[in-house]
C-alpha cells in the first residue's frame, strides 16, 4: 500500500547476504525476531551523510529495546579502505555492511538510487520503505510502533510523506523541494540523491 511519494508499506519476507567491514559473511536471516533498520548509503552520497546523525541517534535511543541499525554501503569493492575510514569516523555505533549492489536494493523494493531505507519487522518482513531521504520523526514513530508489538501502521503515518528529488535537481547537483508524482504515486526516476560526484546510481 502506498502511503505517499517516497514512502511505501508492503509487508514481505526479505533476506540480504553481504559482508561486514572485516569481510565476514553477514545475513538478515540472523536478525529474525528483532526489528531491523536497513539504510543503504555510500561515501560519495551527500544526502546519505546528512542522515547519519539521525541514524546514530535512533540506534542510541532504541538499541536497549532491541533495534538493530544496519548501515549498508553501496561503494564499490575497490573503495573498501575509504569505507572503513568513513565508518570509523561517522558510523561508530552502527553495524556496517559492505558490497551492496542495485540487485540488493531492488530485492528490498528500494529502487536504484541512494539513500534508501527499509524497516523490517521481527518476522523478516518489510514494514515500511523510505525511497530517498527519510523523515526522522516518521521513522521513529514506525520504530516505536514495531518495538511495541503493534501491527499495521502508526496512526497518522499516511498523512506524512518522505521527500524525493526531481531529475532537474539531481542534474543541477542541488536539493529541491519534495516532488510528488501523479496521484501521489511513486515515480522511481524522481527518487534518489545527489552524491559528491553528482547524481549517481548504485553499481549493478
Amino acid at each position: 500500500m502506498a502511503l505517499g511519494d517516497g514512502l511505501e508499506a508492503a509487508p514481505q519476507e526479505v533476506d540480504l547476504d553481504l559482508s561486514d567491514l572485516e569481510g565476514r559473511p553477514s545475513s538478515l536471516a540472523s536478525y529474525r525476531g528483532k526489528v531491523v533498520l536497513v539504510n543503504f548509503w555510500a561515501t560519495w552520497c551527500l544526502p546519505c551523510r546528512e542522515e547519519m546523525p539521525a541514524l546514530r541517534h535512533i540506534q542510541a535511543r532504541y538499541a536497549a529495546r532491541g533495534l538493530s541499525v544496519l548501515a549498508v554501503s553501496a561503494d564499490e569493492a575497490a573503495r573498501i579502505g575509504e569505507v572503513r575510514r568513513f565508518a570509523r569516523k561517522h558510523l561508530q555505533d552502527l553495524i556496517v555492511w559492505t558490497g551492496a549492489t542495485t540487485r540488493d536494493m531492488e530485492r528490498l523494493g528500494l529502487g536504484e538510487a541512494l539513500p534508501a531505507t527499509a524497516l523490517i519487522d521481527p518476522d523478516g518482513r518489510i514494514a515500511v520503505r523510505f525511497i530517498g531521504p527519510f523523515d526522522a520523526t516518521l521513522l521513529q514513530s514506525w520504530v516505536d510502533w514495531l518495538l511495541n508489538g503493534q501491527a499495521g501502521q502508526p496512526p497518522g503515518s499516511n498523512r506524512i510523506t518522505a521527500p524525493s528529488f526531481s531529475q532537474e535537481a539531481l542534474a543541477d547537483g542541488h536539493h529541491a523541494h519534495p516532488h510528488a508524482g501523479a496521484h501521489g504515486e511513486e515515480e522511481e526516476h524522481h527518487h534518489g540523491s545527489v552524491g559528491l560526484e553528482g547524481a549517481s546510481l548504485v553499481p549493478s
